[in-house]
């Protein structure tokens, strides 16, 4: 809680500009009677004696509370209206929202720098960079859409780690759809919705993967309309993602398909083999595992239009490499994904439990402890080489992983997968851990 003397003297800044900008009988109705009760993070809670002046205020003069807000220059720069024994304007915000919601992580190795823009994703490429540089300004909303693993998450998280870091002061939330709705659920059981509506609706830029799965849910629907409107209003960017263009998600109402469409529609097209090479040589380099070029077109051909897949097949001659401790050669790289063909009838007898039975005996875990909400450095390393083992060895799909770990979203499956490749390319424990557990797995 705020001290009063500095909650006064913050309000007293603010309230002064105010004055200046709207009438003197709008002024002395409804701001004058505000009470600054709190602050939370860069947000001044403002008491109002009833709902209809505080719907008043949001309606009329959110805008200018905003501006004086802006250039006071006093570390708040946004307000939030609080009426006793109202709903709508809930009393109940001591306990930061932050505690109840999460945000999924941000992949710090998803940048504008690592994405390999090909023929078909330059103009995605462009629109998610202009949107990043100029945010609430550009496009609002951006709607990407695509096939799953073509980059799609990428961007999500270029342009959210692009916005950290040239613009600190704006407050970033990046979610799943499904991370959404089972919170929205979870504030409807627990009586908390104005904490999510807070929680989704302070912020400079919403960012929410899968979008599609809003389809046939009328109530969340409802909700996010919302949401959309209330940032829409504030010039806050939004950014979506979709396996599929606003038109054809089936069952969305026409008012929120309207919105999508009312900003820019971008879609990202699978890769050519140019790009694929491209991508494969980035995603080397990145390994510190530079491969000839007839590796590189070797592994780019028949390989689908699956980034994800052409990265698996890279992963592969990889580690045939170091397990053999050969330079990698074309030689080596049909041997690899031959022996991965060829061990594909042994691959059956594997299951997500021995992995998770092994990855918990070799490094001394509970299984509870493994898929539960435990933060313990070395509980997240053996869950996370656990998340890489289940797409490597099974490759499963990322939601699938995130149930058999205690149902994370499949963000956070990609995110600990991502970091593990990364360190094990980086780190020889790492490798060795990773390779010991899968020799453990193969063996049971």
């Amino acid at each position: 809680m705020a001290e009063h003397s500095q909650l006064q003297f913050i309000w007293k800044q603010i309230s002064e500009r105010v004055q200046n900008l709207i009438s003197p009988i709008s002024y002395n109705t409804y701001i004058k009677t505000l009470e600054p009760v709190d602050i939370l993070g860069r947000v001044l809670v403002l008491k109002a004696e009833t709902p209809l002046g505080a719907n008043t205020i949001m309606k009329k003069h959110a805008d200018k509370l905003r501006d004086a807000m802006a250039k006071c220059d006093l570390g708040v720069k946004d307000f939030r209206l609080v009426v006793e024994g109202s709903d709508e304007f809930s009393m109940d915000y001591e306990e930061d929202a932050s505690e109840n919601f999460q945000s999924s992580p941000i992949n710090k190795n998803f940048t504008f720098d690592s994405f390999v823009a090909g023929a078909g994703s330059k103009f995605v490429y462009a629109a998610a960079k202009s949107v990043a540089e100029n945010p609430g300004e550009a496009f609002n909303p951006l709607f990407i859409y695509g096939e799953s693993g073509l980059g799609k998450t990428h961007l999500m998280h270029a342009i959210a780690n692009y916005i950290n870091r040239h613009y600190p002061d704006k407050k970033v939330l990046y979610t799943t759809c499904e991370n959404f709705l089972n919170e929205f659920i979870d504030s409807i059981a627990q009586k908390n919705s104005a904490k999510f509506r807070f929680h989704y609706r302070n912020v400079d830029v919403l960012m929410i993967d899968d979008i599609q799965f809003l389809k046939n849910k009328t109530q969340v629907q409802e909700e996010f309309f919302h949401t959309f409107n209330e940032l829409s209003a504030q010039s806050k960017q939004i950014v979506l993602t979709s396996d599929r263009p606003p038109k054809e998600i089936a069952t969305l109402e026409e008012r929120l398909r309207t919105r999508f469409e009312g900003g820019m529609i971008a879609d990202i097209q699978p890769p050519d083999p140019e790009t694929k090479i491209a991508i494969l040589k980035r995603k080397a380099l990145d390994r510190k595992c530079p491969m000839p070029d007839d590796v590189l077109e070797f592994l780019a051909r028949d390989s689908g239009h699956d980034v994800r897949t052409l990265e698996g097949r890279l992963t592969k001659v990889i580690f045939a490499s170091k397990l053999h401790e050969e330079p990698i050669s074309l030689s080596l790289a049909k041997r690899a994904l031959s022996e991965s063909v060829n061990e594909s009838s042994e691959q059956e007898d594997i299951t997500p439990d021995k992995i998770v039975n092994a990855v918990c005996g070799y490094f001394n875990q509970k299984r509870d402890d493994l898929i539960g909400k435990g933060k313990k450095a070395d509980v997240v390393k053996a869950r996370q080489i656990c998340a890489y083992l289940l797409c490597e060895m099974l490759s499963l799909p990322l939601v699938s992983i995130g149930n058999i770990l205690g149902g994370r979203d499949h963000t956070t499956i990609m995110y600990a997968r991502d970091k593990m490749e990364q360190l094990a390319s980086l780190n020889e424990r790492v490798a060795k851990e990773i390779d010991d557990i899968k020799s453990i797995v193969l063996k049971k």
